[in-house]
């Protein structure tokens, strides 16, 4: 999936293709692409026909383009797989191709993709945010991300010592911090030598802060390299995949413990393992046991 890094580098490449431009048609592919857009397919595409596009903004894996007016905004959410890309008006249709956009002035078009279908567009309107700006109404509920100049580390730091849970999986938390998923949250933990399943309240407040300077550390270098390689769905505007290759399995086996396999169903999503952990959840699987949640490289 996504996360902040890949959608930043998207959002940077959709204000410099379609940032300005008037929107000349568009057409719905498939409805569960505009599940979100509850007044359906036609209402999307006739709110869109004749405005022009004043800015793309973007609050942790959500995006959205602002339109002429700025009291609507077409909402993106990439989900599993989904694609923005510009192209050529004359290149052939994605296999998933799900939403067309065409401008007036007859250049590269809009399209989203999605294999899965897990992601979608929907047509809102901005409402006020908490610094005097506007943001759509399905995103308030989405906490600032670590790269946002006004994120609060205090407030993140009280927040997550009084949340009772694992550390990995308040860090997944988007009302607490958003944009982190998966890829960079195992990253980071692993930069700021902190244990996935290590319990909120017992973490002191200068391990938050080294743990939010290790998210900012991993995330900044995805955004100078374009996003990471892990998920070959991820592509950005132009197509192409970005180039920034964490490696999951470190050997670091000194200073790695082996845990029982009751701890390793924290959650739905998976925890990527290095060095003898990666090696005990293999034997697992291997054998009479499944482990969920475990995934080796």
């Amino acid at each position: 999936m996504p996360e902040l890094p890949e959608v930043e580098v998207v959002r940077r490449g959709l204000t410099a293709y379609v940032e300005g431009r008037t929107i000349a048609a568009a057409a719905v592919l498939h409805p569960r692409a505009v599940r979100r857009h509850v007044a359906g397919p036609d209402d999307l595409v006739g709110g869109l026909v004749g405005r022009t596009v004043v800015a793309v903004s973007r609050r942790g894996k959500y995006l959205w383009a602002v339109l002429d007016g700025r009291d609507l905004a077409l909402v993106a959410h990439l989900g599993m797989s989904g694609q923005l890309v510009v192209v050529r008006p004359d290149s052939l249709d994605e296999v998933h191709l799900r939403l067309r956009v065409r401008f007036t002035d007859g250049g590269r078009e809009l399209r989203f993709v999605d294999q899965r279908t897990f992601g979608g567009v929907a047509l809102e309107p901005l409402v006020p945010d908490d610094a005097g700006g506007a943001i759509p109404r399905s995103v308030r509920h989405i906490a600032r991300d670590p790269l946002d100049p006004r994120f609060d580390d205090a407030a993140f730091v009280a927040a997550v010592r009084r949340r009772r849970t694992g550390l990995k999986r308040a860090l997944l938390d988007q009302t607490l911090v958003s944009g982190i998923g998966n890829i960079y949250a195992d990253e980071a933990l692993w930069r700021a030598r902190l244990h996935w399943a290590t319990p909120t309240e017992r973490v002191t407040p200068a391990r938050l802060r080294s743990l939010l300077a290790a998210t900012r550390e991993v995330m900044a270098a995805a955004l100078d390299a374009g996003g990471t390689s892990f998920d070959a769905l991820y592509v950005d505007v132009n197509g192409r995949s970005g180039y920034l290759n964490i490696d999951v399995e470190r050997v670091e086996a000194s200073r790695q413990r082996v845990i029982p396999p009751s701890d390793l169903a924290q959650s739905a999503l998976g925890t990527r393992f290095e060095g003898l952990n990666c090696s005990m959840a293999r034997r697992h699987r291997s054998g009479s046991r499944t482990l969920r949640g475990v995934a080796c490289a």
